[in-house]
């Protein structure tokens, strides 16, 4: 009788919930559930991460903007460098570029395309860390419905060939009726983990969108504020 009851309890798991949906849906609704895992791991982590990156760039850009102006290129780098996000690392690049070459007696003509260059590619990283993960949520939404389709025909498959088997010995539409409903699960399932990815990598490609131009407008008002610096020196020199 000990052994029975667990039995009891474990069969009645498996016939109860979401749980049974999984099993009645058939072998593709687990790479869905996959996939709605990875989904959902992916969106906490990029929301987490973008969220850490918020910080007033227009604030910041300002600030740096007038220290520079005064030629007080050492308080703006460590006033980027206290900060973070995109915006700030970009500044924190080019200022940092700058006042190297200028300490080094770099050719002022030259100086300014330096600048400009390790900004660029200091900013293909940024973008590319920006959008870290989100191919795979791109990969989900079209994957996880099209499994979902996958599993529907399958389905279907198996339920016409169960109508074929009891053509005279039991009702068409009760032995099509069953079959369809099971197939169909997969169809659901798939466009719920699909739909909720693709608006989150939407969302998320919103966000970075922002951040991109954030870096571009403070990437080039800080080229302004270098050229002026750098003819300014050139001609008290």
């Amino acid at each position: 009788m000990n052994m029975t009851i667990p039995h009891t309890l474990a069969t009645r798991f498996l016939e109860s919930g979401a749980l049974k949906i999984l099993i009645d849906g058939g072998v593709f609704m687990w790479p869905i559930l996959i996939l709605l895992i990875l989904a959902i791991a992916v969106i906490i982590e990029r929301y987490r991460s973008l969220r850490l990156l918020e910080t007033d760039a227009g604030a910041l850009r300002e600030e740096v903007i007038a220290l520079l102006s005064e030629d007080k290129v050492e308080e703006s780098l460590e006033l980027c460098d206290a900060a973070r996000g995109p915006v700030p690392a970009v500044l924190s690049n080019g200022l940092r570029k700058y006042l190297v070459l200028r300490r080094l007696n770099y050719d002022p003509a030259q100086m300014e395309q330096q600048v400009i260059k390790s900004m660029e590619n200091y900013g293909v990283n940024i973008v590319a860390a920006l959008e870290r993960h989100l191919p795979i949520l791109a990969t989900i939404a079209s994957v996880a419905p099209m499994l979902g389709f996958l599993g529907t025909v399958q389905g279907m498959i198996v339920a016409f060939g169960d109508i074929e088997a009891n053509i005279g010995t039991q009702n068409i539409v009760q032995a099509a009726a069953s079959g369809i409903r099971v197939a169909l699960l997969t169809t659901a399932f798939g466009l719920v983990v699909g739909i909720p990815a693709y608006m989150a990598f939407n969302y998320f490609t919103g966000i970075i969108n922002d951040f991109v131009l954030q870096v571009e407008s403070s990437a080039a008002e800080l080229i302004e504020v270098v050229t002026l610096r750098l003819t300014l020196d050139k001609e008290k020199s």
